[in-house]
């Protein structure tokens, strides 16, 4: 259990971290990337986020986005491990939002809503049909990806003081 203590700090402020960069990511798509790519033609707007989505799997990101997830597991068991403990209800509140409102959310409904975008012609009819409803879809599903990792990150930073206060 000593081993666990010691990773704790580490392991709260990388998910903490995490989720407030994965957090800005999704605002920024929610905020303006998506209405500038709504703002193209059908034809480019599809082709620009088709390379987003291809040029979004790479490295840093996904040790962002991978990485808080797992964090996120180790904190959540680690809480349960620690529940009587002041703060393990930050700890799984903020893990699971994450877990569940961030990543889930992305594997359940953005990501198909990419790979349905991949397979498509950016300068045909389905393409431009296809469009007008992803940019709805996948829009309001990245803002609920957006505020679960805003809320995670708060409650994953605020976690460790609760701890210090109620002791």
């Amino acid at each position: 259990m000593a081993t666990i203590n010691y990773l704790s700090f580490p392991l709260k402020l990388f998910a903490a971290l995490g989720c407030g960069l994965i957090a800005g990511v999704f605002f920024a798509f929610s905020t303006f990337v998506m209405k500038a790519l709504a703002q193209q033609p059908p034809a480019q707007g599809i082709a620009t986020m088709q390379s987003i989505n291809v040029t979004v799997i790479n490295p840093w990101f996904m040790t962002a986005f991978l990485g808080t997830a797992v964090a996120g597991i180790f904190l959540a068991i680690f809480s349960l491990l620690k529940w009587h403990q002041p703060g393990a209800t930050y700890l799984l509140v903020g893990s699971l939002l994450y877990l569940v409102g961030t990543f889930g959310v992305t594997i359940a409904f953005n990501v198909p809503l990419n790979d349905a975008l991949a397979i498509v012609k950016p300068d045909s009819p389905e393409g431009a049909q296809l469009w007008a409803k992803y940019l709805i879809n996948w829009t309001l599903w990245n803002h609920v990806r957006t505020v679960s990792a805003l809320v995670a990150a708060v409650l994953l930073a605020i976690a460790p003081s609760v701890s210090k206060v109620l002791r």
